[in-house]
């Protein structure tokens, strides 16, 4: 499943391909808190990176977690006026799994790690498309 949010105007995108993990642990799901607000774990592909690659690096990143990929739930893509890149269209893989083991601090020192209750997400995802993601995830 593929999903398009916001309108594309005539202008000069930056294009961001990313992958993201969403792990659901009974009636909540882990994220990611930063002053912005929360996002999924993950995040844009490097240079010749596949989605797993992408995922497990951000994960020890971000969170400092190993994770496992389960299975593929869906794709989405925004076009959005970004604060600092401008005109700004991420296409981004949502794939469902678990965290393993702990095996390291986050890097990423405004990034903390927690499991929300599904309910209590509400409009905190920064991005629309995320929260649609979660979505997809919990009907899967």
């Amino acid at each position: 499943m593929h999903k398009i949010f916001g309108a594309k105007e005539d202008k000069e995108y930056v294009d961001r391909m990313g992958a993201y993990i969403i792990p659901v642990r009974q009636n909540e799901v882990g994220i990611v808190e930063t002053p912005k607000g929360y996002f999924l774990l993950g995040g844009g592909l490097d240079a010749d990176e596949t989605d797993f690659q992408c995922i497990k690096r951000e994960c020890l990143e971000e969170a400092g977690y190993e994770v496992e990929i389960e299975k593929k739930i869906g794709s989405a893509e925004t076009y959005m006026l970004h604060p600092t890149i401008g005109y700004f269209h991420p296409i981004q893989s949502y794939y469902v799994g678990k965290l393993l083991d702990k095996v390291a601090e986050p890097i990423e020192p405004d990034h903390v790690f927690k499991f929300v209750k599904v309910d209590e997400i509400g409009n905190k995802m920064y991005l629309e498309m995320q929260r649609w993601a979660i979505e997809q995830a919990l009907a899967h």
